[in-house]
C-alpha cells in the first residue's frame, strides 16, 4: 500500500499543489481570526481527496477550461465547515492529531467560520454562472446537514440497525464524494451517461470511506488516527462494526457492550476488551468486506471511460481507500 500511495501521489502531485494555492488564494476573509480559525482546519494535513477527485473527474471528461482547481476548493471549504460543526457538536478533543478549533478558539468563533465556509463555498460555486452546479452544492449541504442530525438523534441508540446506519453515512459523507463527482461532468458540460457513472463512483467511494474511516476507530492508534482512540464510541456513534458485533453477541457479552457504550467514561482497559469481542466475532471483517462491495462498484462504474492517466488514478484511490492507514 505504500507503493499504491507513492504512485498517487506522484500522480497527483501537481494538482495538489495547484490545489493548495486556490486554496489559500480564494478563502479571502476580511478578519485576520477568520483566516486563522479557517487556516487550523484547512491546513492541518487534509487529504484533500474531495477536491482531487473533482479535478480528476473533469479531466476524464474532457475538460479543458481553467476552473477546475478553484471550483474544487469550494468542496473543501464545505468539508472544513462540517468538520468545524461537528467537533464542535460532538465534543471532539482533537482534529489531524491538532487541538479541535472550538477548544482553541470557543464554540461561537468555531460556529461562525464554519458558517462563513459554507457561504463561501458557496460564492465560489456560483462563480461557474452554472445554476445546476450551484444547486448540486445546496441540496449538498442540505443532506450532509440531515445526516449530521438524525446521527445525533440516534447518539448511543443500540436500537439502530445496519440500514440506518447505510442511511445516516450515505448523507453525511458519501453525498458529498458524489457531488464533487457529479458537478465534474456538470462543469465539464459532459454527456448524462458520464455524469451519471460518475456520480455513482463517488457515492460508492464514499460509502466505503466511511465504512472504513468508522472501522479506524477500533484498529488504529492516535498518532495514526488523529483523534482520540474510541472517540467515536465515547461520541454514542454506532457505527458498523458495533452494530455487527451487538447483533452477534451472547446476551452476557451484549449486556456488557451496551454497559460501556453507555459509559462516555469507560476506561482503556473495557475498550481494549471490547475491541477484542469485536474481532472474535468478525466485527471488523464484516465492516471491511462491506466496504470492499462498495469499491467493487465503485470501480465497474468507471468503466464506460476510456483508458487515460486520470482513469488509472482512479482506480488506485479506489483501491487505496480500502487500505489506507489514515
Amino acid at each position: 500500500m505504500i507503493d499504491l500511495k507513492r504512485k498517487i501521489l506522484t500522480a497527483v502531485q501537481a494538482d495538489l499543489d495547484a490545489i493548495e494555492t486556490a486554496l489559500e488564494k480564494n478563502l479571502n476573509p476580511h478578519l485576520g481570526l477568520v483566516r486563522d480559525v479557517a487556516g487550523h482546519i484547512l491546513f492541518s494535513g487534509g487529504k484533500r481527496l474531495r477536491p482531487l477527485l473533482m479535478v480528476l473527474c473533469a479531466r476524464l471528461c474532457g475538460y479543458a477550461g481553467t476552473y477546475d482547481k478553484t471550483f474544487a476548493t469550494a468542496l473543501e471549504y464545505l468539508h472544513a465547515a462540517t468538520l468545524l460543526h461537528d467537533d464542535l457538536v460532538d465534543g471532539a478533543a482533537l482534529r489531524r492529531g491538532k487541538t479541535a478549533a472550538h477548544l482553541k478558539w470557543g464554540n461561537p468563533i468555531a460556529v461562525l467560520v464554519g458558517d462563513f465556509l459554507l457561504a463561501r463555498a458557496l460564492s465560489v460555486s456560483a462563480a461557474t454562472g452554472n445554476v445546476r452546479i450551484v444547486q448540486i452544492l445546496a441540496e449538498l449541504t442540505e443532506q450532509m446537514s440531515q445526516g449530521e442530525v438524525h446521527q445525533l438523534m440516534r447518539r448511543g441508540d443500540i436500537g439502530l440497525t445496519e440500514a440506518e446506519y447505510l442511511e445516516v453515512i450515505r448523507r453525511k459523507t458519501a453525498v458529498l464524494f458524489e457531488a464533487a463527482c457529479r458537478v465534474s461532468a456538470v462543469l465539464a458540460d459532459a454527456p448524462q451517461e458520464s455524469e451519471s457513472a460518475l456520480a455513482r463512483f463517488g457515492f460508492n467511494l464514499g460509502m466505503a470511506f466511511q465504512v472504513a474511516d468508522d472501522l479506524f476507530d477500533y484498529t488504529l492508534e492516535t498518532p495514526q488516527l488523529g483523534k482520540q482512540v474510541g472517540a467515536d464510541l465515547r461520541e454514542g456513534k454506532m457505527t458498523l462494526p458495533l452494530i455487527h458485533a451487538l447483533r452477534r453477541a451472547s446476551p452476557a457479552e451484549r449486556e456488557w457492550m451496551v454497559s460501556v457504550i453507555r459509559d462516555p467514561e469507560f476506561s482503556t482497559e473495557d475498550f481494549c476488551r471490547l475491541v477484542g469481542m469485536l474481532k472474535a466475532c468478525g466485527a471488523d471483517r464484516y465492516a471491511e468486506k462491506a466496504a470492499e462491495r462498495f469499491i467493487a462498484i465503485a470501480k465497474k462504474e468507471l468503466s464506460v471511460f476510456p483508458p487515460t492517466g486520470a482513469l488509472e488514478t482512479l482506480m488506485d484511490i479506489a483501491d487505496y481507500a480500502l487500505h489506507r492507514r489514515v
